[in-house]
């Protein structure tokens, strides 16, 4: 039997995966990151396939690039921090990467409904932040958290934290990964599987307290009766 889901003071969204239709933007970003990493004689290997990276998004970033680059040297991991934030806040400035369809409305009427908004995202401060101001939904968040940001080691520390920070008493973790159920299982928050994104195995959302196709599902579990009048 399903968990009785009942509306919560806060909502806290993943952003890679959950906001951000992430391929859309580091498709681009990917294939210019390694041919400058080739060009300053940091990476001379083959470029690694575009769904390496998109598979470990999600992850801490010293993670991801011993992903994606296993043979790749700490001073190439180091330099590829800093071009992939470059590029990323490059592209998003000149309108590259799209939200999932029906965020931003979605966002909105949350918003008037009284909940309040958060990310939590394991990407880096200026990142989190900038998609959420390029693509115009930074208004809509009472806070936007990233270990960039905040140094955690792991989202669920990243999420206990923001709790703390805001006093919350009743929230859902809203994401694609199995960072994201960990994160809010470990927190005692129950969690809302975003099943739409693909970027990760099948198998990961399978804990997940209910699962979602499409964005606007969320204001029928958090608004049941509004929904259904």
């Amino acid at each position: 039997m399903q968990q009785v889901l009942h509306p919560p003071e806060a909502l806290i969204f993943d952003m890679d995966g959950t906001l951000l239709e992430t391929a859309t933007l580091l498709e681009r970003v990917h294939d210019r990151l390694f041919r400058q990493l080739r060009e300053e004689g940091l990476y001379l290997q083959e470029t690694p396939p575009v769904e390496r990276l998109l598979g470990s998004l999600g992850m801490l970033l010293d993670d991801i690039w011993r992903i994606v680059m296993p043979d790749g040297s700490d001073a190439a991991r180091k330099r590829a921090d800093e071009l992939l934030l470059r590029y990323e806040l490059e592209y998003l400035e000149a309108g590259e990467g799209r939200l999932y369809p029906h965020v931003a409305e979605t966002l909105r009427q949350l918003k008037e409904s009284g909940f309040k908004l958060f990310v939590a995202s394991n990407g880096l401060e200026d990142y989190v932040k900038g998609v959420a101001y390029h693509k115009g939904i930074a208004p809509l968040f009472d806070g936007l958290y990233s270990a960039g940001e905040y140094g955690t080691a792991s989202k669920v520390d990243l999420v206990a934290r923001l709790l703390a920070d805001h006093g919350i008493a009743s929230a859902w973790m809203i994401g694609d990964r199995s960072s994201d159920v960990e994160a809010g299982h470990k927190n005692g928050l129950p969690v809302i599987g975003c099943a739409y994104a693909g970027y990760g195995r099948k198998d990961e959302l399978k804990d997940a307290d209910r699962l979602i196709e499409d964005f606007r599902e969320l204001l029928e579990l958090a608004l049941p009766r509004r929904a259904q009048a």
